[in-house]
């Protein structure tokens, strides 16, 4: 008989997109449940795809006290009736509540994955609070993943936990599929720079910043694909029009398959001023484009400076400009940076190589 291994994040899109194919790869050893927030048509992906069944759950990612009380019992009593030998949690407010109810529901194996830590950036009682919840988390967690080398480094230096740390393979939760995310041979280079972005559109993702950079910027366009968050993290409304409806700017919104715009594209621009290790800058190095990128962790693990991209300092939309302009002015060094990146992401960032390295790391724990 199987193990059983939950895993929670408080967004189903999360399970969707972030540990596609996982689930499906450690459903072959273990019994995998999942849950997330209720979203009936992700569910019902997430089971068909990964060959899983689902729990819905209502994760909300802003703080509540009530509601918050009401999902802990709720996920106390999934994880009594389940009775899983591990539970894995994957975001910030799942893994407070959910550390917490399987402490509280005896379940052997507690696991939280940091992929980034909210507090570095926050001022305050905002900021003591979640250096808190976060401490909370580790406390209730049996085992605690820094999901890169700079999230250790910020769990150490800030001594959330005493607990040991190591970071599973390189670095990255899913890792990338390099069958699926690969070059593409351009048939007629365009004589126009195209730079693209893609993630969450709000303000911790440098997009004010990339406006005045690429305002300054000539013979190039940009496009945008993803989603805003305006109730969590908003653009100014000067900023928000600009991304819909700038000059030579494209919106095309959330893509499920990226490929297309990323075969199009010449250079990602990512200038995010947090992260924790972040997917798009592997995605588009495996595909041989060239980053742009903050010198922050998670980016600065996967980007070589001036080798397989340009690292710049946050909030400096001068230093992006001139590395925008840099790689628009030179094709043959995009080219070449581009090449670089594809090696590197294959060398440390295969998909099967994560997958392996978490498959290993539960049969140790478990």
């Amino acid at each position: 008989m199987k193990k059983k291994i939950i895993c929670v994040a408080a967004e189903s899109s999360f399970l969707d997109i972030f540990l596609r194919g996982q689930l499906q790869f450690l459903n072959n050893y273990y019994e995998v449940v999942g849950i997330a927030s209720p979203c009936k048509e992700t569910h019902r992906k997430i089971s068909e795809r990964e060959g899983i069944r689902t729990v819905e759950v209502e994760i909300k990612r802003n703080i509540s006290l009530l509601r918050d009380l009401c999902t802990l019992i709720k996920l106390y009593k999934v994880f009594k009736k389940e009775s899983p030998d591990i539970v894995h949690s994957l975001t910030p407010k799942a893994g407070l509540l959910c550390m917490l109810a399987s402490w509280a529901a005896h379940v052997p194996v507690r696991v939280h994955t940091f992929t980034g830590l909210i507090f570095p950036w926050r001022k305050g009682y905002m900021r003591k609070l979640l250096k808190i919840t976060d401490r909370l988390t580790c406390m209730a967690a049996t085992t605690i993943i820094p999901e890169g080398e700079g999230v250790k480094k910020d769990l150490l230096n800030n001594n959330i936990t005493n607990k040991t740390l190591k970071v599973l393979a390189n670095g990255n939760i899913n890792g990338v599929n390099l069958d699926y995310f690969k070059p593409v041979l351009k048939i007629s280079p365009s004589t126009v720079t195209r730079f693209i972005f893609i993630g969450r559109i709000v303000r911790d993702k440098g997009i004010e910043d990339l406006k005045l950079a690429f305002e300054r910027m000539e013979n190039a366009e940009l496009i945008f694909v993803g989603t805003f968050e305006q109730d969590l993290n908003p653009l100014s409304n000067n900023c928000y029009r600009w991304v819909r409806h700038g000059k030579r700017v494209t919106y095309v919104g959330f893509k499920d398959d990226i490929r297309p715009y990323l075969a199009d594209a010449d250079v990602l621009v990512f200038p995010s001023h947090r992260e924790g290790f972040p997917n798009t800058p592997l995605q588009a190095g495996a595909m041989g484009l060239p980053t742009i990128a903050t010198n922050i962790c998670g980016c600065n693990e996967i980007i070589v400076d001036k080798v397989t991209g340009l690292l710049i300092e946050p909030h400096n939309p001068n230093q992006l400009y001139r590395a925008m302009k840099q790689l628009a002015d030179n094709p043959g060094l995009r080219r070449k940076m581009g090449s670089e990146a594809r090696v590197r992401i294959a060398e440390r960032f295969s998909q099967q190589d994560v997958w392996n390295a978490i498959l290993k790391f539960y049969q140790n724990v478990s």
